[in-house]
């Protein structure tokens, strides 16, 4: 009885988190009409509310924003856009910071994490999977051993918050594993063994 209840477990448990993720996602995104005046909300003009209606208008929106911005004219829009609010004072460092980070996460050519790499933390002789991020900042690096890689070391089983770490190069190891297959294998808590070969060499 103990068997088929643990495979009954295996089967609903991810489903049931999944569909919660999802709600939980729909939900925030239906709350976008609320910036909507209320006599444009699609409750207020046909009578009641459509659950996902925000979601589906709001990818819409983004979409279509993305379209926009990729022509020319859409570009110089967007350029317009920036330099008014780069000439805002306490909006220009939200803003700035914000979309530098944005562009490098999200940007076609950017490279958030860049390789999966061990490296000993929280002290030497345990090992952790880490990520490489870039370089120290040249007035940082003058502190630094020379040859320092910036790297972040995200949590389990929530990758999105961790810890930026400055580390000798010598003291990384670099995996030859994709960022992706790294990810997965931290988020299960090293329970998903991460495919072999999955950086293709």
């Amino acid at each position: 009885m103990k068997k088929y209840l643990i495979t009954g477990l295996l089967v609903w448990v991810p489903l049931a988190i999944t569909v919660w993720v999802l709600q939980l996602l729909v939900n925030s995104l239906d709350r976008s009409l609320l910036l909507l005046p209320e006599q444009w909300r699609p409750s207020e003009i046909l009578g009641f509310e459509i659950w996902g209606l925000g979601a589906v208008l709001t990818i819409l929106v983004v979409f279509l924003t993305g379209l926009i911005a990729s022509n020319f004219f859409g570009q110089r829009v967007v350029l317009a856009w920036e330099s008014i609010l780069s000439r805002i004072p306490v909006v220009k460092s939200i803003y700035s910071s914000v979309k530098q980070v944005s562009d490098t996460l999200l940007g076609p050519g950017g490279q958030a994490f860049r390789h999966a790499l061990l490296i000993q933390y929280p002290h030497a002789g345990a090992w952790t999977i880490a990520f490489q991020t870039g370089s120290p900042a040249d007035e940082v690096a003058t502190h630094l051993p020379d040859d320092c890689v910036n790297v972040y070391v995200p949590t389990t089983p929530n990758p999105t918050s961790g810890f930026f770490l400055m580390v000798p190069r010598r003291d990384t190891v670099t995996l030859d594993m994709s960022v992706d297959a790294a990810l997965k294998h931290i988020i299960s808590m090293g329970v998903v063994p991460p495919e072999k070969n999955s950086n293709g060499h």
